[in-house]
């Protein structure tokens, strides 16, 4: 790997091409070094991993909206157009507006795969803006599923890497906008784009994705699924003005009045960027991780620690009466984004929005505990959260920041780099329960790491009530067989429900 350095540059510096990072981020894109075996292994995971998340929402609120305006704009002309998750696979959509629907199926539940670092990402939301312009353009360009498998590659090559050396969240930027210029990049590898107009595009994606984190503060929204699906939108919108030769704001980085000056650390601030050499192979991907249970990737680890606890003392943890107090002792994001740290009263709330619950570690960690299972419908239904006695032990969970955990957190040591903690539950009778986890039993260090024959098993649990048995395994052909998939099989890169799936789910109506 190779490091960039990245600072402000006053205009009459001139900053060449050469130095900007966007133009960097576009030379990886242009790279056309082969993938090796198990990357190319793990796109297919993460492919199979998406679509099953897909499914499991696929009657949701934001689901069912996005997808009803997504299926009301036509093919645009340019190509075939694009499938919809949960639409019938012969009704196609135009491409960004494909990659919104299925963007917003895919992070509904929080359930896909996590990197975190410096910042936060979803690097499997960079899937559904690149497969939805690979089936609009396969027959014109002769697209293939190892083109997009390249193009997946490099699309979380761009967002780890940017991860790893940028933090957004410090000035409360939310985290697409590492996913907009990732997106666009995957994109220009996809369609053979040259490095000029790849820095265009990456740049407009970058400019049009930096909003703020309140979608993911306080009583958290809808829109936290509609994020990164935008994000992807936009990225489709902005290689097409690219191509078109519309230019972005220049240098987007770098600039006296650009991301670095105004939106993060500021005029005197400088990052240290980690980019694969040419003819280096892109392998970010394995960095990251995916989630067996739904919710926020710094609740993985707390949950399995949850299950191991309630086997453990059953008798105990039956009775809130007889803890005093549960202490988690975590890491600086769990404290202060999903823990106590936050001051939010609305994780503590048992009428808050499934949104909010996903990002309580106090009350993910006091359902697993009581439970010692998690499921992603039931274990944020309204009846379970209001469970007196979940409510009263609940009121006693909470988190502090603990420096090594901290450190274990943004280590970029994969070895060390944790994601858990350590938990003192204090009883009534003056003992003590003391235990940790680094990582969760799913990550690759952990107790169980998935594989495909998991990622496989994911796909069939969530998606059995919404699908038949035969468009089960139709799909999960399709997609193990991803890297020799020919231009005239992308298609097939969807799911459709079965019949009655979605019977008494409202179609909201709007403006198309």
């Amino acid at each position: 790997m190779k490091t960039h350095h990245l600072r402000t540059h006053r205009s009459d510096e001139n900053l060449a091409r050469e130095g900007q990072l966007a133009w960097q981020l576009a030379g990886v894109a242009i790279d056309p070094v082969e993938l090796d075996d198990d990357v190319t292994d793990m796109v297919v995971n993460r492919v199979i991993d998406n679509a099953a998340v897909a499914a499991a929402s696929i009657a949701r609120g934001p689901v069912v909206s996005a997808r009803s305006q997504a299926l009301a704009h036509p093919v645009s002309i340019g190509g075939d157009g694009a499938t919809v998750f949960g639409a019938d696979a012969a009704r196609r959509t135009s491409p960004e507006w494909a990659a919104w629907a299925n963007g917003v199926a895919v992070r509904e539940l929080d359930f896909h795969d996590t990197f975190l670092s410096a910042e936060y990402s979803h690097p499997g939301d960079n899937i559904p803006p690149i497969v939805a312009v690979a089936q609009h353009l396969a027959a014109n360009r002769g697209l293939t599923g190892h083109d997009v498998v390249r193009a997946i590659a490099t699309g979380y090559e761009i967002q780890i890497d940017l991860v790893k050396a940028i933090s957004l969240h410090k000035h409360k930027i939310d985290h697409v906008a590492h996913l907009g210029p990732s997106a666009a990049a995957g994109i220009g590898t996809l369609l053979g784009l040259d490095q000029e107009t790849i820095f265009q595009a990456i740049g407009q994606a970058l400019h049009t994705t930096t909003a703020t984190r309140q979608s993911r503060k306080g009583e958290i929204s809808t829109w936290k699924a509609h994020a990164p699906a935008f994000a992807g939108k936009m990225a489709v919108e902005a290689v097409d003005r690219a191509m078109r030769g519309q230019t972005s704001p220049v240098p987007i980085y770098e600039g006296e009045d650009g991301v670095i000056a105004w939106l993060l650390d500021g005029p005197d601030a400088s990052y240290e960027v980690p980019l694969p050499e040419i003819g280096e192979a892109k392998r970010a991907i394995l960095d990251s991780y995916t989630k067996e249970h739904s919710a926020e990737y710094q609740a993985q680890a707390w949950i399995d620690l949850a299950r191991k606890l309630h086997e453990e003392y059953p008798l105990i943890l039956d009775d809130p009466s007889r803890i005093e107090s549960v202490t988690l002792h975590t890491s600086h994001h769990t404290h202060f984004v999903i823990g106590s740290g936050a001051n939010d009263p609305q994780k503590y709330d048992p009428d808050a929005s499934r949104e909010t619950l996903d990002h309580s570690i106090p009350y993910i960690f006091t359902v697993a505990l009581q439970d010692g299972t998690w499921n992603h419908a039931e274990s944020y239904s309204p009846e379970r959260a209001h469970r007196p006695d979940t409510i009263e032990l609940w009121k006693k969970v909470t988190t502090v920041e603990d420096a090594e955990w901290t450190r274990r957190y943004h280590s970029n040591d994969i070895a060390e780099k944790a994601f858990g903690g350590r938990v003192v539950i204090k009883l009534a009778d003056g003992g003590e329960i003391v235990d940790e986890i680094a990582v969760a039993d799913a990550h690759p260090l952990g107790a169980r790491p998935f594989a495909r024959e998991q990622y496989v098993q994911k796909f069939r649990t969530l998606a059995e009530w919404a699908l038949t048995p035969e468009e089960i395994e139709r799909f999960l052909d399709v997609a193990q067989r991803l890297p020799e998939l020919g231009p005239d099989e992308l298609g097939g890169l969807t799911f459709t429900v079965a019949p009655g799936a979605l019977v008494g789910v409202d179609i909201p109506e709007g403006l198309f």
